[in-house]
């Protein structure tokens, strides 16, 4: 009896701390996609003060083209990334945001 209990326990602990791991995983992983955007952006002489959210535009998006929009503290800008290419950036007007 005794054994199962701690048998469960075991598991419940293990399965708790993988779904933090998880979870802290996701949230790297996005902080890490707004930051690589801004310091593209900034290579391509945009002004990016602090990256704030980046969001992938599905419509826009194709398989070897990705879409994202990214709201920095200062401004907010489409960015199309193709691969080994520069990122074709667009400011983004407030109010005017995707079709708004």
């Amino acid at each position: 009896m005794r054994r199962t209990v701690m048998m469960r326990f075991t598991n419940l602990a293990l399965a708790v701390l993988f779904a933090g791991h998880l979870a802290g995983s996701t949230a790297r992983a996005e902080q890490s996609l707004q930051d690589l955007l801004a310091i593209q952006l900034r290579a391509q002489g945009y002004a990016c003060d602090k990256p704030l959210k980046a969001e992938r535009d599905d419509k826009l998006s194709k398989p070897d083209n990705e879409a994202w929009t990214l709201t920095c503290s200062n401004a907010t800008y489409r960015v199309t990334r193709v691969p080994d290419l520069a990122a074709k950036v667009e400011k983004v007007e407030e109010g005017k945001e995707q079709g708004k």
